[in-house]
């Protein structure tokens, strides 16, 4: 490809609505343009490397024996409400209706379609196992989207899909994504590492993140040095220990606490309660309906826990409001204590008490266990109690581990200090069970003559994410420094003089067309352009390999050859291509 011929429009400064340093290189080199919030154009060049990417995700796919295939990016609405993810996910969902008044959803991803089309087309052991997968568009209703590709309401996923007789045979499917996703991401040139995650609105048994160290990630990663411990801070633990035990003493003392509300004030005299000895009660909307959180006072709850452990994503916070309502009494004077819940029962405007009976609705963290000698609120405003003790005066009706681990703490496998990094998620995988293929009804006819589930494994990457990941972990001031396998073009040619006759484009274009005749993606700049602007172009763009010819490295007998990260390396015209092809071979990573 010529310059000339194609669309490279680079800019010399960002939008300003650019926050990182990948979208900002997104925008600056020309590879994506924004049509509106989270919504993106791919141009001629960002095609390209999207392109690349996505072939590496299908070679590796088809070498883990997964099949592929396009199910539609419109579903009927029928699928996720028999799923239970119509509400669960809702927030996410992009809906929509017809012409004739029919609500239809934009695909976020694929598990009820896959589903429901395995129900219909397997229905003998003998017909599995069976993965399949599609690189194709998803939709999600972001509130906020943000990071050009990282967060984007449009976006290319690979979403693969196994179905197993048993738990044992799907545990070596997963192995196999997981092995896959190790590849995919070596061979795209990041350094993604494997992290135990959260199962989130999709469920399931476990999963693992594959993810991409950086100080602007989303994410947060709990990590060991020591041991080979990490996980999303979603999901992890540590060897923290327990509130200390007490024996059980005396009975609740309720004392007066004239405008004290948080943990701070009443660690601080007259009071000077520690706030390890405090019981936080928090109060949380999940699903329309209050439930009650229980930590220890010096601990932050982790909201993504406890709305896993409900099984929503429609969890937020109770207003001032609603915690009266539901507990007769503001913030800062909340308490579990049974006596004071079941005393709402009295009033007829609150029926909170009465709920907690139809279902577990206060959850407790681990670290509270067999606490005694704890303070909490009383209910009442400007009241606590003394002496409470968990067993004794709390109804728990499930115990969870809600807080949220800080840097230092001791890892849970070794005991050395655990540290807490920044990084993107590029890759999820899950264990799904039977969640999916009970309510969706994809059953098999076992070998002893029985109908069973089928055991379903999910596993999800981010194509435009890992695109922009790329980019993010690998730059520099001035520009983008693709990895080989992924870069939009491996050469750059670069003649300071573009006159058709002159000797400088004669051997600039006897190059291009050797180098296209060995395979290797060149593009030759043939703007009539100044040297500086040229260079800084390649440079911004990020071609890993610049050829630059210009007279005087001619009047010499020779070409500079410059890897995009590297020094300078003159080299004779007609060795040229043989020293390209050669860098090309040491830059591939293993696994093509």
């Amino acid at each position: 490809m010529k310059w000339s011929q194609t669309l490279i429009p680079t800019l010399r400064e960002a939008p300003a609505d650019a926050e990182i340093a990948s979208h900002k290189l997104l925008l600056r080199a020309g590879l994506i343009r924004k049509l509106a919030g989270g919504v993106y154009t791919f141009l001629p060049l960002g095609l390209r490397a999207l392109h690349k990417v996505e072939q590496i995700v299908r070679e590796e796919m088809d070498r883990a024996g997964a099949l592929e295939m396009l199910m539609p990016a419109l579903q009927p609405p029928e699928i996720w409400q028999q799923s239970g993810r119509y509400e669960t996910a809702g927030n996410v969902l992009f809906k929509l209706k017809d012409n004739g008044n029919r609500e239809w959803v934009l695909s976020p991803t694929a598990e009820e379609v896959i589903t429901t089309t395995a129900a219909s087309e397997i229905n003998s052991y003998r017909q599995l196992p069976k993965t399949f997968y599609q690189i194709s568009v998803k939709f999600r209703d972001e509130i906020r989207p943000r990071f050009g590709l990282m967060r984007a309401r449009e976006f290319i996923m690979k979403d693969a899909y196994s179905f197993d007789v048993s738990d044992e045979a799907a545990q070596v499917c997963y192995l196999k994504m997981y092995d896959a996703y190790a590849r995919i991401f070596a061979r795209c040139g990041l350094k993604a590492f494997p992290v135990e995650a959260d199962t989130g609105v999709i469920g399931g048994k476990f999963s693992h993140e594959f993810m991409v160290p950086a100080e602007t990630g989303e994410n947060e990663v709990v990590y060991c040095e020591a041991c080979s411990y990490a996980a999303n801070i979603e999901k992890a633990t540590s060897g923290i220990p327990k509130t200390a035990a007490r024996e059980i003493g005396a009975a609740l003392e309720k004392f007066a606490t004239p405008g004290v509300f948080t943990i701070e004030a009443l660690s601080k005299e007259p009071f000077s309660v520690a706030a390890n000895r405090q019981i936080k009660t928090l109060v949380y909307i999940a699903d329309s309906k209050p439930v009650i959180v229980l930590i220890r006072g010096d601990d932050q709850l982790n909201e993504a826990k406890i709305a896993g452990i409900i099984g929503t994503t429609i969890l937020r916070a109770a207003t001032a409001e609603e915690i009266f309502a539901a507990m007769g009494a503001h913030p800062g004077s909340l308490g579990a204590v049974a006596s004071t819940l079941e005393s709402q029962q009295k009033d007829p405007i609150r029926r909170f008490a009465e709920s907690l009976r139809d279902a577990p609705k206060i959850y407790a963290d681990e670290r509270l266990r067999g606490a005694n000698g704890m303070t909490t609120g009383a209910n009442e405003d400007g009241f606590h109690f003394h002496n409470v003790s968990i067993e004794r005066d709390i109804q728990v009706t499930q115990w969870f581990d809600l807080r949220t681990v800080t840097a230092g703490e001791p890892c849970v496998k070794c005991g050395k200090p655990l540290k807490i990094r920044r990084a993107i998620e590029v890759g999820h995988v899950f264990k799904l069970g039977t969640k999916y293929s009970e309510k969706l009804g994809s059953t098999f006819l076992a070998e002893d003559g029985q109908r069973r589930p089928c055991i379903m494994g999910c596993y999800g990457i981010g194509v435009t994410r890992t695109l922009q990941a790329v980019i993010e972990q690998s730059n520099d001031t001035n520009g983008i420094i693709w990895p080989v396998s992924v870069a939009p073009y491996t050469v750059c040619i670069t003649p300071l003089n573009v006159a058709p006759e002159g000797a400088v484009m004669k051997l600039a274009e006897k190059i291009y067309a050797d180098l296209a005749a060995q395979g290797v993606d060149v593009i030759l700049d043939d703007r009539d352009d100044r040297p500086g602007v040229k260079f800084k172009d390649s440079e911004l763009v990020g071609f890993p390999i610049r050829i630059g010819i210009g007279e005087k490295s001619l009047a010499k007998g020779e070409v500079e050859l410059k890897p995009r990260a590297g020094a300078m390396i003159p080299v004779k015209p007609d060795e040229v291509v043989e020293r390209v092809v050669q860098l090309i071979k040491d830059s591939t990573p293993a696994g093509k």
